[in-house]
C-alpha cells in the first residue's frame, strides 16, 4: 500500500499546472506498482472515474485493476483541477481555437455549451438525465461519494448509452475537458501518439544514441548519395532506419556491461538501462534530419561533368563550403522560427505523427485492450502490417505491375484517343475511381495522416484543374493541342522534345541555334502548374497574415524579448500548453546560437562567390535568404496545420532568371541555396516538433542535428566525387548500370530554361497571361479570409482552405487524378468515418497502420532493387505489359504540327522568336 501511495505522490505533489513539475510522473514507480481504478482519485466516484477513462478513449481496457500510467495521471490531474481554473482554461480555449481547422465544430459547440450552462440548472437537470441512462452512483454525488469497488461491466454499459456531448455532470465534464487541454492536448491525433506526462529520469542523450545515429547516418549517406543519380534510384528512408534502430538499441542494452567510463570530466554510462523511447526517437531524428541525398550535390554534378557545364574550378573546398552553406542556412532559420511553428499548440504537424506512433509501438509497453474485438497490441500490429506490406509490394512493383498503374479503363479500348486522354494514368488526366493497388501510389498524399479536410481541398483543386486543362487542350490555347495533354517536359514548335543542350554553347545561349529551334513550349497541364505556383505564393503569404496575424504578432514579440540579452527570459514564455510547460525544465538553445549558425553559413556562401569564378553577385545570397525569411513562415503555418508543403523553387528561379538573364551558373547557385534553405528548414522544424512532443531536451537535439548534418555533408561530397570519377559514362543516357542522372539532368535543364534562355522569353514572350496569376492569388486571399472569419461555423467556411485548394492545381504534370484519388478515398475511410465512429480503434491503430505500410514498402523496395532490378530480371507477361500498350503510354498530341500548323510548325514565326 505504501508503494502505491508513493506512486500517486509522484503525480499529486504539485498543484500548479504552470510549473514543469506538475507535468511529471515517476514512470518506474507507477508501472512497478499496479494501480486499480479504486486506488486513484479518492475524491471521485467510480462512475466518474469510468467517465474520465471513457473520455480518454481507454474504455476498452480488459481490466481496470492495472491502469496505464496515462489513465492514472489524467484522473488524478482532473480530480485536483480547481473548477474556477477549469472554466478559465475553457474560456481561453474558445479564444484560441474558435476557428481551428483541426477542432470539429461539435467539439467547439460542446465547450460553448459547458460554458453557457448554469451549474445550478445543470444540477437540477442532471437527476433526470442520469436516471434515464442508469448512471446510479452520480445520483449520490451530493451525499456520499462511493469509493468501493464496482462492477466494471455494469458501469461501462451505462456509459455506452450516454451522449458525451450532452451535459449531465457539469463540474466533472468541465474539469475533464479542461484537463485534456491543460495536461495533454485538445487534438485526439496528438493524444494518440504522445503521453500527457514526462519523466526526466528516462535515458535520452546517451552514447548509444550517438553511436547508432552516426553509424546509420554514414550508411544512409553512402547509399542515398551513390544511387541518387540512378534510374530507378534507391534510398534508405527514415522508416526503415527507425525500424532497424530498435534491434540495434536492444542489442546494446543486452551486451554492454553496467559500468561507467570516465573520460576527462565526463562520465559515460555504458549501459544506462533499457533502450528507451526517447533514445529511439532521438537516434531516429539523428538520421532523418540529414536523410536523403544532399541537394547541393546536383550543383556539383552539373558543373563538374563535361556532359553538362564542365567547369574545372569545383575543388573539394568549394564543394564542402557549398554543401555546408546550403544545409546549415536552413538550420539557422528553423531555430529562429521555433516560436511561430513549433511551440504553438495549433501547429500539430500531422505528417510527423506516424513516426511518433511507430516510436511508441516499438518501445513503450501498453495494457491489454479489446477494441471492437481487436486485442492485438500496437507492437504486433505494426509487424503484421509491415510483413504484409513487404510481401505485397512485390506484386505491384515486380510480379504484376499493372496493379500499380491500374489504367484499366484504357484496356477496354487501347487506341481510343479521348479515353486515353481523360482516364489514362500514364499520360492522361487520370479520371479513374480505382486507379492503383500499390501503397506507394495510394499514399502519395499521406492519406492516414493528412487531415480529411486538407485532402478534400487538394483533390478539389486537382479536379477543377482537370476541367481547365481540358478547355485549354481542346481549344488549342497557346498551341497546347500540338502537345501531349499532361506532361512536365518542354517541347519544340514541331511537337518534339526540347533538348536544352542544343541551344547551349560554352555555358551560354547559342543565339544561332536558338533561332533555328525556337523557344520551349509547355503542355496544358504544365501551364496550369506554373500558373498555380505563381498564384499560391501571394495567396499563402497574405492569407496567413490575415488569418493568423495575432498569433504571428505574439510570436514576434516573444522572439524580440528573447533576443534581449539584458533580461533573461525563457523561450517558452507565453506558451501555456502542457508540452511547452513541461519543457521549461530543460535548457533551451538560445536564439543567438542559431544566428551564429546562420552567419557562418552566409560566410561559407560568400566565400563561394568571392573565391571562385561563379560569376554570381553576393547580393543573390541575401536575396535567397530574404525570400525564405519572408515565405518560410507562412509556408510552415500552412504545412503545420494541413500537411500541405509549398516549395519556393519556382519563385526563386523566376526572379533570379529575370535579374540575371543568361547566367545558368548563377541561377543554379541561388536555386541551390534558395530551395534547400526552405526544404532543410522544414525538415529541421519537423524534427524539433517531434522532440517537443516527446520532451527531448532541446540542447540534446541540437547537438545531434549538428553532428548528423556535418557527418552527412562530408560523406556526401566524398561519395559524389567517387561516383563521378569511378563510374564510366556517368550521366549519359545509355550508361550500362543506369546511372543516367535524371535528377541532375533536370537540374541542368532548369538552369538552361530559367537561366540561359530566361523566363522573360518564355513567360514574357509566350505566356504573358501567367504573370496575372500573381494578382489572382493576391485577390483570392481577401474573400477567402472573409469567409473564414464570418463563416467559420459553417462547413465550407471552416474547412475551405484556399492555399491547399490552389496548390492542388500544382500537382498536375506529370501527376494526375489517379495518383490522388486513392488518397482521398483512404482519408475518407480512416480520417473521417473511422476517426468519428471508432475513435478508440483509430487512435490506437491508424498511425501504426500508416507507419507499417510505409516501412514495409521502403524495405521491400530496397530488397527488390538489389535482387531483381540492379541486374534486371524481367518477367514478361500480360500483367506486366498491358498497362504500357495503347495511346495512354504513347502520350500523343491532339494535333500534328507537320499537317495542321502553318509551315509545319506552330507558335511565333521564325525571326520573331521572343
Amino acid at each position: 500500500m505504501a508503494e502505491k501511495l508513493n506512486a500517486l505522490a509522484s503525480i499529486t505533489s504539485t498543484g500548479n499546472r504552470h510549473q514543469a513539475e506538475d507535468h511529471e510522473l515517476d514512470l518506474n514507480a507507477v508501472t512497478s506498482n499496479p494501480l486499480s481504478i479504486n486506488d486513484v482519485a479518492g475524491g471521485l466516484t467510480s462512475d466518474q472515474k469510468f467517465y474520465i477513462i471513457k473520455r480518454l478513449d481507454l474504455g476498452h481496457l480488459t481490466t481496470f485493476e492495472d491502469l496505464p500510467p496515462t489513465a492514472v495521471f489524467m484522473i488524478e490531474k482532473i480530480q485536483n483541477l480547481d473548477i474556477a481554473e477549469a472554466v478559465e482554461i475553457l474560456e481561453q480555449f474558445m479564444k484560441d481555437h474558435d476557428s481551428d481547422l483541426n477542432i470539429p465544430n461539435e467539439e467547439i459547440e460542446f465547450i460553448e455549451l459547458l460554458l453557457s450552462r448554469d451549474p445550478n440548472k445543470a444540477a437540477k437537470d442532471m437527476a433526470s438525465t442520469v436516471k434515464a441512462v442508469g448512471f446510479s452512483t452520480l445520483e449520490k454525488e451530493g451525499s456520499d461519494k462511493e469509493r468501493t469497488a464496482v462492477n466494471e461491466s455494469d458501469s461501462l454499459s451505462s456509459l455506452e448509452s450516454l451522449d458525451f456531448k450532452k451535459v449531465f455532470d457539469w463540474e466533472l465534464q468541465v474539469k475533464t475537458e479542461a484537463g485534456l487541454i491543460a495536461y495533454w492536448s485538445p487534438y485526439p491525433e496528438v493524444r494518440a501518439v504522445t503521453d500527457p506526462f514526462d519523466d526526466a529520469s528516462v535515458p535520452c542523450e546517451t552514447w548509444r544514441v550517438y553511436f547508432l545515429g552516426i553509424i546509420w547516418v554514414a550508411i544512409g549517406s553512402v547509399i542515398n548519395e551513390y544511387f541518387y543519380n540512378r534510374r530507378p534510384s534507391i534510398s534508405l528512408r527514415s522508416p526503415v532506419v527507425q525500424l532497424f534502430l530498435y534491434p540495434c538499441g536492444k542489442f546494446l542494452e543486452y551486451v554492454m556491461p553496467k559500468k561507467t567510463l570516465k573520460i576527462w570530466k565526463w562520465k559515460i554510462d555504458l549501459n544506462p538501462g533499457p533502450w528507451s523511447h526517447k533514445e529511439q526517437l532521438l537516434s531516429t531524428l539523428c538520421y532523418s534530419v540529414s536523410g536523403g541525398a544532399v541537394y547541393a550535390t546536383s550543383f556539383i554534378t552539373v558543373h563538374k561533368l563535361d556532359v553538362f557545364y564542365g567547369n574545372d574550378f569545383l575543388d573539394f573546398g568549394f564543394q564542402i563550403l557549398l554543401v555546408l552553406a546550403s544545409n546549415f542556412m536552413g538550420f539557422g532559420l528553423a531555430g529562429i522560427f521555433r516560436k511561430f511553428v513549433i511551440y504553438p499548440v495549433h501547429s500539430i504537424w500531422p505528417t510527423i505523427l506516424p513516426t511518433l506512433a511507430l516510436n511508441k509501438a516499438l518501445v513503450q509497453p501498453e495494457k491489454k485492450e479489446n477494441i471492437n474485438g481487436w486485442t492485438i497490441s500496437r507492437y504486433h500490429f505494426f509487424f503484421a502490417v509491415f510483413a504484409f506490406s513487404f510481401l505485397w509490394f512485390w506484386v505491384p512493383d515486380y510480379l504484376f505491375t499493372a496493379l500499380s498503374t491500374f489504367n484499366w479503363l484504357t484496356w477496354i479500348a487501347p487506341n481510343n484517343f479521348n479515353l486515353a486522354a481523360i482516364t489514362g494514368m500514364q499520360s492522361g488526366l487520370g479520371l479513374n475511381p480505382i486507379s492503383t493497388f500499390d501503397w506507394n501510389v495510394m499514399s502519395m498524399n499521406v492519406p492516414l495522416a493528412v487531415p480529411f479536410f486538407s485532402q478534400v481541398n487538394s483533390w478539389t483543386g486537382m479536379f477543377l484543374g482537370f476541367f481547365v486543362i481540358c478547355g485549354l487542350w481542346w481549344s488549342n490555347y497557346k498551341w497546347t493541342g500540338f502537345l501531349p495533354i499532361n506532361s512536365n517536359s518542354i517541347f519544340t514548335n514541331t511537337g518534339d522534345y526540347y533538348s536544352v543542350q542544343a541551344v547551349v554553347k560554352d555555358g551560354k545561349l547559342d543565339e544561332e541555334m536558338y533561332q533555328k529551334i525556337g523557344p520551349p513550349f509547355y503542355t496544358a497541364a504544365n501551364m496550369i502548374t506554373y500558373g498555380a505556383f505563381f498564384a499560391v505564393y501571394p495567396l499563402n503569404f497574405v492569407y496567413v497574415l490575415l488569418c493568423d496575424h495575432q498569433r504571428l504578432w505574439f510570436a514576434i514579440k516573444s522572439m524580440a524579448r528573447s533576443m534581449n540579452f539584458k533580461k533573461k527570459t525563457s523561450a517558452y514564455d507565453g506558451f501555456d500548453d502542457p508540452f511547452s510547460r513541461s519543457m521549461t525544465k530543460y535548457k533551451e538553445v538560445p536564439e543567438w546560437v542559431f544566428l551564429i549558425v546562420l552567419v557562418l553559413s552566409l560566410v561559407f556562401a560568400i566565400i563561394c562567390c568571392k573565391a571562385y569564378p561563379l560569376n554570381t553577385p553576393v547580393w543573390t545570397i541575401f536575396f535567397a535568404l530574404g525570400m525564405n525569411f519572408i515565405f518560410l513562415l507562412p509556408f510552415c503555418v500552412v504545412y503545420s496545420t494541413t500537411g500541405t508543403s509549398v516549395s519556393l523553387n519556382v519563385l526563386v528561379e523566376l526572379i533570379t532568371g529575370y535579374a540575371l538573364p543568361g547566367n545558368g551558373i548563377a541561377l543554379n547557385f541561388v536555386k541551390t541555396l534558395g530551395t534547400n534553405i526552405d526544404a532543410q528548414a522544414e525538415n529541421y522544424i519537423t524534427n524539433q516538433k517531434q522532440a517537443h512532443y516527446l520532451r527531448i531536451p532541446p540542447r540534446a537535439l541540437f547537438r545531434v542535428q549538428m553532428i548528423s548534418c556535418i557527418v552527412c555533408s562530408f560523406i556526401s561530397v566524398a561519395i559524389i566525387n567517387l561516383t563521378i570519377t569511378s563510374i564510366k559514362d556517368y550521366c549519359t543516357p545509355h550508361q550500362p548500370q543506369k546511372f543516367s542522372c535524371p535528377n541532375s539532368t533536370t537540374f541542368y535543364s532548369a538552369s538552361v530554361l530559367w537561366g540561359v534562355i530566361g523566363p522573360k522569353r518564355v513567360f514574357g514572350g509566350l505566356y504573358p497571361v501567367l504573370q496575372w496569376c500573381f494578382l489572382i492569388g493576391f485577390l483570392i486571399s481577401f474573400p477567402a479570409w472573409a469567409l473564414r472569419k464570418w463563416g467559420r461555423r459553417t462547413i465550407i467556411g471552416k474547412y475551405f482552405h484556399p492555399v491547399v485548394l490552389v496548390f492542388g492545381f500544382v500537382q498536375w504534370a506529370p501527376y494526375n487524378l489517379s495518383y490522388y484519388t486513392p488518397s482521398l478515398i483512404l482519408s475518407f475511410i480512416f480520417m473521417y468515418i473511422i476517426r468519428k465512429k471508432r475513435t478508440a480503434w483509430w487512435e490506437k491503430y491508424n498511425y501504426i497502420l500508416s507507419g507499417g505500410m510505409d516501412a514495409g514498402v521502403a524495405f521491400s523496395s530496397i530488397i527488390i532493387f538489389f535482387a531483381v532490378q540492379y541486374h534486371a530480371k524481367n518477367i514478361v507477361w500480360w500483367g506486366n505489359t498491358v498497362n504500357t500498350k495503347g495511346l495512354d503510354y504513347e502520350a500523343p498530341a491532339r494535333l500534328n504540327a507537320t499537317i495542321s500548323a502553318p509551315d509545319g510548325y506552330f507558335g511565333p514565326r521564325k525571326g520573331h522568336f521572343p
